[in-house]
């Protein structure tokens, strides 16, 4: 290997450990001839883009890290052995591999179900794909070492949990995520609890049991729930008056080209997936399954497999006759673009990416005639590009979820990319400032996203939205969105966490302004009369937590890793 020449590309984004774990035992003689036709090529295309570009590209480091030029410097072999077997890394007790995993916070899943076919075409299509390299000025400029220094303090309190459900298992190998469970909301009037599993059904909770209340891959010929991550059946959402109207709303992934989507891109762009907004009426509201007519909302075309649809949600504070009442918020991410190289994608008013979209459901003023566009959103009427009507705020990378205060604050939990997880209050028309702002910090969109930097003088007159909350990658990776809570204990805070690691995190709202973040804590949880860790509980390094809310406020803990869901209870002693 030249680990001259290789250092300065390698070492900065941490793969050579990873490459130097896979390469332990191997030689030269395992070379393989690697396929130049076309047809294997676009095969491991398809393959790359449905279970590898959910963590890598080949441009910036991502969740995983960038694979350009990988084929320069491992052999077919070799990097089928790490595409089906990573867990022998694990196992090899390589130093190497924990450094790796410790800059990245999280572990490559195995793809043993991949034939030895379809991995020799995916190491084809990396083949195309050769390292533009990282100039000495990139390599050299890291930007700010540790962007908060200040470290999350443990707090004394513990929550009880209290097991609510086993959500029945949907990985196809029997290795976690055991379900890829990743909201839990209650239907309005009734108060009955779902549960979405990405893999494509909606599940009822009937005396603490999950019932299947709609299988959406079944019902959309088109679904896909590849790569994995967050794509699949996104999010869901009753309309307030769900109980006489039987309305509710879903979002998942098809194929690309799957129909003509409502708002793309250029020809130019490849486009990965497409996500579905649609609205369902069921003939029986209150039935244990579903039944019924459906209507596409929208559609929206994207560059890769991550930061799609990632939340729909009404305003559970909104009051009947008033003006946010039946209104439908639409999260939507950057798709992967500014990573990907297409940063004016995202930003920009005229663009669907990386925004909350406000519209509504009952209208038809929208360009496909679908749904309206409510005259109180902040660019309802234009202006002089022409701005689209359906935006409520924008410059999000990843606007994860959604959720409002008892005093109508609407907060977006906002993965970032590389340093700063944020939770943000979207007000109309406000600008969170992705991509040439990651939380307080300047990004620059066209050079290395690894980095950010201090703001210039003048970053007042941007009118930038910044965090009321936030934490680097030195206590996480990825932001999962919570609730306020409103049980015993502990008044006005709001409880979160970290998706990966599932550490447990809480700030204080009286004491939470933009541009003046407040002061984050950590929390643990009790089970079963014992304080222990959500790793412990699940028994992974990769919880995979997210949270929910019941009609009475009661929150919930899900953990994909093991499929299950608890209650908070209550403080512990």
């Amino acid at each position: 290997m030249r680990v001259s020449t290789l250092s300065a590309w390698l070492i900065p984004c941490g793969l050579l450990g990873i490459l130097l774990a896979a390469c332990s035992g191997g030689s030269s003689g395992e070379n393989t001839p690697l396929a130049t036709d076309s047809a294997t090529i676009a095969t491991g295309k398809i393959l790359f883009n449905r279970h590898c570009a959910g963590c890598h590209n080949f441009r910036q480091d991502g969740i995983g890290p960038k694979l350009g030029g990988i084929t320069a410097e491992l052999s077919a072999r070799q990097i089928a052995r790490l595409i089906q077997q990573p867990e022998k890394l694990l196992q090899s007790g390589d130093t190497r591999w924990a450094d790796l995993r410790k800059r990245f916070k999280t572990t490559m899943p195995s793809f043993s179900g991949l034939s030895d076919q379809e991995v020799h075409a995916i190491v084809a299509f990396l083949n195309i794909h050769q390292s533009r390299g990282r100039t000495l000025v990139e390599v050299a400029d890291k930007g700010l070492a540790d962007p908060i220094p200040a470290k999350i303090g443990l707090s004394d309190e513990v929550m009880n949990l209290q097991f609510v459900a086993q959500i029945p298992p949907s990985s196809p190998t029997g290795q976690p995520p055991l379900a890829r469970i990743t909201k839990l909301d209650y239907s309005p009037g009734s108060g009955q609890l779902f549960v979405n599993d990405l893999r494509g059904k909606l599940y009822k909770l009937v005396q603490g049991k999950p019932v299947v209340y709609m299988d959406l891959a079944r019902l959309r010929p088109h679904f896909v729930a590849e790569p994995g991550l967050a794509t699949g059946f996104g999010s869901f959402a009753f309309h307030p008056d769900f109980r006489r109207n039987g309305l509710f709303y879903t979002t998942h992934s098809e194929a690309p080209g799957s129909a003509k989507a409502d708002f793309s891109y250029a020809d130019s762009i490849d486009v990965t997936l497409q996500w579905v907004l649609t609205e369902w009426k069921a003939t029986n509201p209150q039935a244990d399954t579903f039944s019924g007519t459906s209507r596409e909302l929208l559609r929206i075309d994207f560059v890769s497999g991550i930061h799609g649809m990632q939340e729909i949600a009404f305003n559970p504070r909104a009051k009947a006759g008033g003006p946010d009442y039946g209104l439908l918020y639409v999260a939507v991410g950057d798709g992967g673009s500014v990573e990907n190289g297409y940063p004016f994608l995202p930003h920009n008013r005229n663009h669907a990416w990386g925004t909350i979209l406000r519209i509504d459901p009952a209208g038809r003023t929208s360009r496909n005639g679908q749904y309206g566009i409510p005259p109180t959103n902040p660019f309802a009427h234009g202006g002089y590009h022409e701005y689209l009507g359906e935006i409520y705020a924008y410059g999000f990378r990843n606007p994860h979820r959604l959720t409002w205060t008892h005093d109508g604050r609407l907060l977006v939990s906002n993965v970032g990319q590389h340093n700063i997880e944020g939770i943000y209050q979207a007000d109309p028309g406000s600008d969170a400032g992705w991509p040439v702002r990651e939380g307080p910090f300047r990004v620059n969109p066209e050079g290395n996203l690894d980095y950010v930097y201090p703001l210039p003088a003048n970053d007042s007159m941007y009118h930038f939205n910044y965090p009321v909350a936030m934490y680097d990658h030195d206590e996480g990776s990825a932001i999962c969105g919570g609730f306020e809570y409103l049980g015993p204990g502990r008044p006005d805070q709001f409880l979160f966490g970290d998706i990966p690691s599932g550490r447990l995190f809480g700030f204080d709202l009286k004491n939470s302004q933009p541009a003046t973040p407040a002061t984050i804590w950590e929390w643990r949880v009790s089970l079963d009369g014992k304080t222990r860790s959500l790793k412990d509980i699940t028994g992974s390094d990769r919880v995979d937590l997210h949270f929910g809310r019941g009609s009475r406020g009661e929150l919930y803990l899900l953990t994909k890793a093991d499929g299950k869901i608890y209650r908070i209870t209550g403080p512990g002693k």
